[in-house]
């Protein structure tokens, strides 16, 4: 190769990474922005707000099946052409989800939406692995990762802002048309098309199993309760739906296993499962989930513990967005220079700093806004680079399969961790009665001020803030003011420091068999 094609083939892929990661931050932005517009469509379609929660479920669902389905079609058909079908279908799925007339047209274009755009991060990921040399993989991956949390982070403010702007919840989706006509335009010209080297017959009956017990099982996690997490898990529901899922998975692998021995092509590879370091990644790559998780959380947080008002309070995910990003592209850059081992333990000591600020030290916004940088960089970390190194090393040919069980698991734990959360700060809240009426007792007004308490209604804390207002004695006031900081205080110290415990399993999982082979 001289000079001159050398120079044109990287700025290609100079060219193909910008719009990959411009495809993974459309994907990653959309159930963030619907977030800050769920009330508004609720309405719009006149449904209740569990039933308009199903708009953020399906998409999720879409994306955890469509993951390792795409991941395994990129590398038999070509990451250039499935990613181009892939930014179709979502850019469709957009303009049938804005132009939805009925609820059921509504849910079923989010599923067209989440079929679209579940692929792309895993073909970029592909892609680079299979285009770029080793020492370079880990800064785009870390771009690709840093997208994917920036989105996640992001959308609820882009959202709103979108909607004030606006006016108009159907432009969230226009949105993405002209961006995905761009990205299909130039895709198009200036992606290179790779796949595997050899494509063999698709595993449908492998693709099948794997979609029905995700299904199956992410349906018995949408009906948990975080508030009464061991009754909830009594509904058959959630048990029934959890059981067939793990069912179905258990006939998976023991048809992959057959598969694989026939020298076939299984959906899940069944020699990668039995790897040591693809389980302890995997596991990683759901702890990431329920790090992701925690970031959800953070615009109430700063409006019931630190009084921010409700219309600012998605604000305040900016620095954490930011700092994730940043997280990201070091992290891509460390395991260029330091490999994924030692990028992720680092991880998991900034991750875990960072998260255990909150119920430590934070009082005040600005403490706030050191605390979540600290958590945002040191997630960041995992977002791109070095559990999809460590996967695609194990992987070697396997490595759309691989990535795609990455996702799915991060997406599992992203979907299971928020229950946990939640049922933390409902245990808060239930507290709220039993401390006020203590610290009236303790202070002498207990007959007196007991007639005086308002009517405790946990999810709406600033309604009771203005009914505390109205009582005339200020020492009842205040006492009641500070039992009700006190319990939401209780609820997220122990979210974050839930948070701050998963970081250092993070560190547990991929340290202890690191020194396990060191002592060998």
């Amino acid at each position: 190769m001289n000079m001159s094609e050398a120079l044109t083939e990287q700025k290609g892929q100079r060219w193909a990474i910008s719009l990959f990661t411009i495809g993974v931050f459309m994907a990653a932005l959309d159930n963030g922005i619907i977030s800050a517009a769920l009330t508004t469509i609720n309405e719009s379609f006149s449904v209740s707000p569990s039933w308009g929660s199903w708009g953020i479920t399906l998409y999720t669902l879409g994306l955890s099946v469509s993951v390792p389905i795409v991941g395994k079609l990129s590398d038999r058909y070509g990451r250039k052409k499935l990613f181009l079908i892939e930014v179709c279908l979502f850019g469709l799925g957009s303009l049938l989800v804005a132009l939805s007339q009925s609820f059921p047209l509504f849910l079923i274009s989010r599923l067209i939406q989440a079929l679209g755009g579940g692929g792309i991060f895993i073909i970029g990921s592909s892609h680079i692995l299979a285009t770029l040399p080793k020492e370079k993989q880990g800064k785009a991956l870390g771009l690709l990762g840093a997208m994917n949390g920036m989105a996640a982070v992001l959308g609820p403010n882009i959202g709103s802002f979108l909607l004030d702007w606006t006016g108009s919840w159907h432009w969230l989706f226009l949105i993405n048309l002209p961006i995905a006509v761009l990205l299909v335009v130039f895709g198009a010209y200036f992606i290179a098309e790779t796949k595997a080297p050899e494509a063999k017959r698709l595993d449908a009956a492998g693709i099948f199993l794997l979609s029905l017990s995700i299904l199956a099982v992410m349906y018995g996690m949408t009906n948990l309760d975080g508030a009464n997490l061991l009754h909830s898990l009594g509904n058959p529901e959630v048990y029934g739906c959890i059981i067939f899922g793990i069912l179905c998975f258990a006939a998976l692998i023991s048809y992959e296993k057959r598969v694989e021995m026939r020298g076939g092509d299984p959906i899940l590879a069944y020699s990668l499962l039995r790897n040591h370091m693809f389980q302890r990644t995997l596991i990683i790559g759901l702890l990431s989930g329920g790090l992701l998780a925690a970031v959800i959380f953070i615009p109430s947080y700063v409006e019931q513990y630190l009084g921010v008002p409700a219309a600012k309070a998605g604000y305040w995910m900016t620095p954490l967005a930011l700092a994730s990003g940043i997280g990201a592209w070091l992290g891509g850059a460390l395991t260029d220079k330091k490999g994924p081992v030692k990028t992720v333990i680092l991880s998991g000591i900034i991750s875990c700093a960072g998260f255990a600020l909150f119920p430590l030290w934070v009082t005040e916004k600005w403490e706030f806004v050191i605390a979540s940088v600290a958590a945002g960089i040191g997630f960041g970390f995992l977002l791109g680079a070095p559990l999809n190194v460590l996967v695609s090393e194990t992987a070697k040919s396997n490595k759309g399969t691989a990535l795609g069980t990455l996702s799915l698991v991060r997406q599992i734990g992203l979907t299971l961790a928020p229950t946990l959360y939640a049922g933390f700060i409902t245990a808060g809240f239930d507290q709220i009665g039993d401390e006020i009426s203590s610290r009236l007792s303790d202070s002498g007004y207990s007959e007196k001020a007991m007639q005086m308490i308002p009517e405790i209604d946990s999810s709406d804390v600033s309604s009771l803030q203005e009914q505390i207002e109205r009582i005339p004695v200020p020492e009842v006031k205040t006492a009641i003011s500070d039992a009700i900081h006190a319990s939401v205080a209780s609820g997220y110290d122990h979210l974050y420091a839930a948070a701050a415990v998963i970081s250092l399993l993070v560190i547990a999982a991929i340290s202890i068999p690191a020194f396990r082979r060191q002592k060998r």
